[in-house]
């Protein structure tokens, strides 16, 4: 199979509207990343766009864990817009540092209900899928394929992911790390292309916000 078959074939398939759709998403997403390596607080409302939109494509594709998860980050966008607006100085800018014991205690519990929540919803699937009816619907996990439980595993972390950005910890990178490497062959196996390429992208510019945040908080903190 070639890069024209794996990346772009399924979208011969697709309408415009569909198309348009995931590339707007997708440019809103890495605009909202490279702010984010730049610790400026516009990462959340071209978050938000990129969020909301992903709401409605990932739905049509079935991918219900990252669905939740994008809508998860459109609200949490607004919490961490509020918190970095309280704590920027310029209104613009905000310090980061690194977690508490307390913090990663909490994002372990975050994790796991996470994990738990989105397998329930997973098993209720066939339900929804029959327009929340119960006629000829067997509950269960039976129907979930690899994509599917990696789903919800990139879910449980994306929102410890989010919820440590929101709080300005610089170890919110490893999670984004982790969970867009995952997502790459996912989303090339649902037909998404272009949004399998945002990950690659989305990887590599979140190692750079890794170093980035962890050198200025030593420059910081070395005055």
């Amino acid at each position: 199979m070639n890069f024209y078959e794996l990346f772009f074939q399924p979208y011969e398939t697709y309408d415009n509207f569909q198309i348009a759709l995931e590339v707007i998403a997708t440019i809103f997403g890495v605009l909202s990343v490279l702010f984010s390596i730049k610790k400026n607080i516009w990462v959340y409302p071209t978050g938000i766009i990129s969020t909301a939109l992903y709401v409605y494509i990932l739905f049509n594709f079935g991918l219900l864990g990252d669905m939740m998860i994008n809508f998860y980050y459109t609200v949490m966008s607004v919490y961490g817009w509020v918190l970095w607006s309280r704590s920027s100085k310029d209104h613009i800018h905000v310090e980061v540092s690194w977690a508490t014991k307390k913090e990663w205690f909490f994002s372990g519990i975050l994790f796991f209900i996470s994990l738990i929540l989105v397998t329930i919803v997973y098993y209720y699937k066939p339900f929804i899928d029959n327009h929340f009816s119960m006629d000829k619907v067997n509950l269960g996990l039976y129907h979930l394929d690899w994509a599917n439980w990696l789903d919800i595993f990139t879910t449980a972390i994306f929102l410890v992911g989010m919820w440590l950005m929101a709080k300005r910890k610089i170890e919110n990178w490893i999670f984004w790390i982790v969970g867009d490497l995952i997502c790459i062959p996912m989303m090339i196996y649902k037909g998404l292309g272009i949004t399998s390429i945002q990950y690659l992208v989305f990887t590599a510019m979140a190692i750079i916000g890794y170093f980035e945040w962890k050198k200025d908080h030593q420059t910081n903190h070395s005055k």
